[in-house]
């Protein structure tokens, strides 16, 4: 199969992008489409055979969930058997966002999608792309990253193409995601809510809402609620390795321990910044939260690019500010 690339860059190039994967998605088709976290690998939600088609082509396993898109609160409640207080104040405060609501699954919604379990993780995306989207097609997707399962999130056009370039017929090119990491995901079946995924909507701003939010590590028995639960996700082919130094003699220290050798370890690197010697490859993140969420799958997609061994990211700071990203670099380092 050829992958066709669809660009959106003008308004005429764009009208054609949403005609021509509305028809592919309404043809039982998945297509590859931008939104403001990281690219989404697209079906229509409500029927069952698109869904499998879509855990086929990036080789997920049938027991992760996938989270549901809608075009708007309207569309968000028809997919949800429920749709109490804190579901409607969350949604008027974040929404459109990257922001996952779990919340009852109501029958339009197959089994298929929530990994035959009683809850479905809903969202209305801000991407204007995806929002002309899902008015045009005139139901909900379910859309998982557009990557095979466990590799690194994409956030170009290019990263879909590498991983899924002729598993697809097309790939809406939306340019680089301005989020850059996948949504928070809240399950609001419990008391109080409890974040499953951590995002760039962190603890702080969702207890401003809801006054109580925990997280939580251990899943409770059952289907999983959330897809990002896996020990091991959004994993570079380089071996991973999250560290703290003091100084560049400490982290030739860590290297060495880790048994790597430097001409093929690459260091991303927000605070302290060696220089460029043997190493593989020297890259300097922004320290800031959002802005190194952004660049963090481009660097780790780069590393692999350029044929990293060894990727050291330096560790992050702590608070909830961070949480999606050390959650990320957590899971890609097990």
């Amino acid at each position: 199969m050829e992958t066709e690339l669809l660009p959106t860059h003008t308004p005429e190039l764009l009208r054609r992008a949403v005609a021509r994967t509305a028809a592919l998605l309404r043809a039982g088709e998945v297509v590859a489409i931008p939104t403001e976290t990281v690219y989404g690998l697209a079906a229509l939600a409500t029927s069952a055979g698109a869904v499998r088609r879509l855990f086929e082509v990036k080789g997920r396993p049938p027991t992760n969930p996938v989270i549901v898109h809608v075009a708007d609160l309207a569309q968000a409640r028809a997919c949800v058997s429920a749709w109490p207080a804190v579901a409607e104040a969350l949604a008027r405060a974040f929404w459109p966002g990257p922001l996952t609501l779990v919340l009852p699954r109501a029958p339009i919604i197959p089994p298929e999608v929530t990994a035959g379990g009683p809850t479905v993780g809903i969202r209305w995306p801000r991407h204007p792309f995806v929002q002309a989207l899902l008015r045009e097609c005139g139901a909900p997707l379910a859309a998982p990253s557009a990557n095979r399962s466990t590799e690194l999130s994409p956030t170009r056009p290019e990263h879909v193409l590498k991983s899924l370039g002729g598993r697809i017929p097309a790939v809406v090119d939306g340019g680089p995601c301005p989020v850059g990491v996948e949504s928070t995901v809240l399950d609001l079946t419990v008391e109080p809510p409890r974040i499953l995924r951590p995002g760039m909507i962190h603890a702080g701003a969702l207890a401003a809402v809801l006054g109580e939010v925990r997280s939580t590590e251990a899943d409770s028995p059952g289907p999983l609620r959330s897809p990002g639960r896996l020990p091991r996700h959004y994993a570079p082919r380089a071996r991973l390795l999250v560290r703290a130094w003091r100084d560049e003699a400490d982290l030739r220290r860590l290297v060495a321990e880790a048994g790597a050798d430097p001409e093929r370890t690459f260091i991303v690197a927000h605070s302290r910044i060696p220089t460029p010697g043997d190493w593989g490859g020297v890259s300097m993140v922004p320290q800031d939260p959002e802005a190194f969420a952004r660049a963090l799958y481009a660097e780790l997609h780069r590393c692999d690019e350029h044929g990293a061994a060894t990727i050291v990211v330096e560790a992050v700071p702590e608070g909830p500010q961070w949480a999606a990203v050390a959650d990320r670099l957590r899971r890609a380092a097990a």
